[in-house]
């Protein structure tokens, strides 16, 4: 099995290290990561700057690995394209230090290297772990959550034009709850603007997570069963268009269409 790695939190995060050591007991592993740190990039591309690819050494055993001064979605498509001579079995983007959870779908550069493989149909495989201070993560202890994990996905065959979401809870494997297969929560407003004055009267924002202060969770909630002790496991589908929907906006502009070759035959036929 050939198995394709990115993140966001860059080539040498320890995370992409722990990640790469659980899917070498699984097949050829590939990784191909920003050269630093790109969290919440989103699943934006580099348009007007020339992309540096560096083969690096930082790995034990991988067939191949390149830090790209780009954005996730970036290095999951120079890799589908230019650096894997034949495509991926599977892509896994992690272990990011800190969850993602509900709405970070659209925020998260991690998030965005599964979609990027997704749209080369190749299943894809999002990893976040629930801890933010470097120094409170043993990651023996989070291998040991995620081999789990990566066991019984790779025994069975993710659906066509579905990444999953995983977010692994800080704990050791004694202490989780199972696994619990959840929806991405969208109704939770997770990060929120607060103003701070500077000493000349200028209001600036900055985004406040409240993660810690979440209450009144949902009881189905990502959210609340990661909190709970859950590794959570979030099936995200992105269909391009659905049929019914298209034809139903469809008759909204019908009317407009017919009253544009109306308009446009009389203009002709007055001139």
């Amino acid at each position: 099995m050939r198995i394709l790695v990115t993140n966001d939190d860059g080539i040498f995060a320890p995370g992409v290290e722990a990640l790469v050591e659980v899917l070498q007991h699984f097949g050829e592993v590939y990784v191909v990561c920003p050269d630093q740190e790109r969290s919440a990039v989103g699943h934006s591309i580099t348009l007007r700057t020339p992309l540096k690819v560096k083969p690096v050494e930082i790995f034990s055993g991988t067939k191949g690995a390149w830090a790209v001064n780009g954005t996730p979605a970036d290095c999951v498509k120079l890799g589908m394209e230019v650096l894997l001579k034949t495509p991926p079995d599977i892509l896994f983007s992690g272990i990011n230090l800190g969850p993602n959870l509900g709405r970070d779908l659209y925020y998260s550069g991690t998030l965005a290297g599964a979609v990027e493989a997704s749209l080369y149909n190749v299943p894809a495989v999002s990893v976040s772990l629930n801890e933010f201070d470097e120094a409170k993560v043993n990651y023996l202890k989070t291998k040991q959550l995620l081999y789990k994990a990566v066991e019984i996905i790779l025994q069975n065959r993710i659906p066509k034009g579905v990444f999953l979401n995983i977010n692994l809870p800080n704990i050791p494997i004694y202490l989780c709850k199972g696994v619990e297969v959840v929806p991405l929560d969208l109704t939770v407003s997770r990060y929120r603007y607060v103003g701070l004055n500077d000493p000349h009267g200028q209001v600036y924002f900055w985004l406040k997570d409240e993660l810690n202060q979440l209450v009144n969770l949902n009881e189905n909630s990502d959210y609340l069963k990661l909190k709970e002790g859950y590794i959570t496991v979030s099936p995200v589908e992105f269909p391009v268009h659905h049929k019914r929907k298209m034809e139903q906006i469809e008759r909204w502009f019908r009317k407009c269409s017919l009253n544009f070759l109306k308009e446009g035959k009389e203009e002709h036929s007055n001139a």
